[in-house]
């Protein structure tokens, strides 16, 4: 029967393929009584099943290929942390024994309380590590209960370049996701997960298409079916007919002659048709990703998200480790600019040893960004020795997260003095005319621009946060998302002020969040005055291609007109307009 799917797109393009479920373990497990006599050995089960899932994790990482994104690595080290936690490695033990409960029923009951924990957490990204948690335990409940390694069903499987595989799982862990580096596999669509989790990052690394969130796949797919994974429109096609995957083989043949072709403008300056000189970033998070930048055309890399070097580790990041990485980006971009923001992280266990000091209500509007930089100036001088010391091998800007008072600039500015001071008596060398700019992502900064610029070499516009904040929405809930709107008049005001108000006091100024990448906002953005964006690499040439056909005079005044338009039904007829 043919039937469609929807879902959560985290990785673009389409594939046309096979079938192929993984089952996991499932996490409600039967609760019985242990025998007294028995408690003992119920305890050295538990053991077995715990050390049976380590070996694994660390079998799976000597199979990572050479040329594989460094994070899956980071992934595995991540997995075998947790299970090696006393949350999991000690309590369902004394649970057992309290209890004389059975070791599966201990160990899931554990994991519940950790999960409820992460529930509480506001921060998107943090919330979706309990998807980790619940991964480590179910490769332990499979040990237990006697069940093949989801990895190894990967491996097992393979796949012919005619006849690709789809994986279809309730969930995947990175650890399994690492067998899709050694294999070719058309896709993988899960019942859960989020655009944020590690497995979406590992499958937009590997650029296959994938879907998550499809709530249902797992249970109505049968093996073998054919799918269509539309990572374009999130859609999985089920038993498409003849007519469906005619059409779908035809989009594929499309998208890659598209690909092909714009290509071809890899080389070709980014300007509109009335000759205004467009500047085009990349956004990368680790030091793999700046080959896709460069192979786009990118200018420069507009955002390095260094946080995600200190990230999943129990231990901080050296001053030499994070240089290393620094100076990897830098020489590879051969003298266009990099900007590094520093860390935008906090209240993460992971990455200050575990002692949970910096749990609190609501990690988004907490101690983070630069407020927790601030709060810990050895960690932050240390990075910024290193960002220092990168910047003798290129051209290097300092970005600052979540600026929202005017003493957190003057603050920072001393503990750049001061780490630049450091510096010179280890006669270490770094570029002394380093640009120090400021992320503009809350609605006070926007307000405020003018005692901002005046301290800053440069601004850039966190379109995800600003929209968040003004609006006061969590785009990672369901029950509010629909609200996410970039379009939003309160919304479009700031973006469009900020813009105005940094060109006209000479400051350079770009956007860095998802607006930047969307391509039916392009023109839009060009319209209230914006010249520089930076955005995911996939995006680059398409944005590129949008740009060279358009002429800034036939968009400002209807940029203006959308901006003046309180009518939400209306801003969208007048951004269509715009766009044909």
């Amino acid at each position: 029967m043919n039937f469609v799917l929807h879902g959560h797109a985290v990785s673009t393009g389409i594939t046309v393929g096979y079938a192929h479920l993984v089952s996991t373990a499932r996490l409600e497990v039967a609760h019985y009584e242990v025998a007294e006599d028995r408690v003992e050995a119920e305890v050295k089960r538990f053991d077995a099943a715990m050390r049976t899932a380590q070996d694994e994790l660390y079998e799976l990482k000597t199979q990572i290929a050479a040329d594989a994104p460094a994070e899956f690595g980071a992934f595995l080290d991540l997995h075998r942390m947790i299970l090696n936690d006393s949350a999991l490695s000690q309590v369902p033990r004394e649970l057992i024994r309290s209890r004389r409960a059975n070791a599966e029923w201990a160990l899931v009951q554990q994991m519940e309380r950790l999960s409820e924990r992460f529930d509480e957490i506001d921060d998107p990204y943090l919330r979706e590590r309990k998807a980790d948690v619940q991964q480590a335990v179910e490769r332990v409940l499979k040990a237990m209960m006697g069940g093949a390694d989801t990895s190894k069903s990967l491996a097992e499987a393979g796949a012919t370049e005619e006849q690709k595989l789809i994986v279809v799982a309730h969930d995947l862990s990175p650890a399994d996701m690492i067998l899709f580096k050694r294999h070719r596999y058309g896709g993988f669509v899960t019942d859960v997960g989020g655009v944020t989790s590690h497995t979406a990052i590992v499958a937009r690394s590997l650029g296959i298409p994938a879907l998550v969130g499809l709530h249902h796949a797992h249970r109505t797919i049968s093996e073998g079916e054919l799918l269509i994974v539309d990572g374009v429109q999130g859609l999985l096609v089920v038993n498409p007919d003849a007519a469906v995957l005619a059409e779908y083989r035809g989009r594929q043949t499309q998208l890659k002659a598209e690909r092909q072709r714009l290509k071809l403008l890899k080389k070709t300056p980014a300007a509109t048709l009335d000759g205004t000189p467009i500047e085009l970033f990349a956004n990368i998070e680790l030091p793999q990703d700046t080959p896709e930048a460069i192979e786009a055309g990118a200018e420069g890399v507009g955002l390095f998200r260094t946080e995600f070097l200190f990230l999943n580790r129990k231990d901080l990041p050296s001053e030499d480790e994070q240089f290393e990485a620094y100076r990897q980006v830098v020489q590879a971009m051969q003298g266009r600019p990099v900007v590094l923001r520093t860390l935008d992280v906090g209240a993460d266990k992971a990455m200050d040893g575990g002692d949970g000091s910096h749990n609190m209500p609501n990690p988004a509007m907490g101690l983070r960004a630069i407020r927790y930089c601030l709060a810990e100036p050895q960690i932050f001088l240390t990075q910024l020795r290193a960002i220092l010391r990168a910047s003798h091998y290129g051209k290097v800007r300092i970005l600052l997260p979540m600026l929202a008072h005017v003493h957190e600039i003057e603050q920072t500015l001393v503990l750049i003095a001061t780490a630049r001071q450091q510096l010179d008596e280890r006669k270490l060398p770094y570029d002394k005319a380093v640009e120090i700019g400021g992320m503009i992502e809350i609605p006070a900064a926007a307000l405020a621009l003018p005692i901002f610029m005046r301290r800053l070499n440069f601004l850039s516009i966190g379109t995800n946060d600003l929209i968040q904040y003004t609006l006061a929405i969590d785009r990672t809930d369901d029950a509010v998302a629909h609200l996410y709107d970039p379009l939003h008049p309160a919304v479009l005001t700031l973006v469009a002020n900020t813009i105005q108000t940094a060109t006209r006091g000479g400051v350079p100024v770009a956007v860095c969040g998802e607006m930047a990448g969307d391509l039916k906002l392009t023109r839009l953005l060009l319209g209230l005055g914006l010249r520089n964006f930076s955005m995911h690499p996939s995006q680059l040439l398409l944005i590129k291609e949008r740009i060279l056909r358009t002429r800034l005079a036939d968009v400002q005044t209807m940029a203006q007109r959308i901006l003046r338009t309180t009518d939400p039904a209306k801003t969208r007829d007048l951004l269509t307009e715009l766009n044909t």
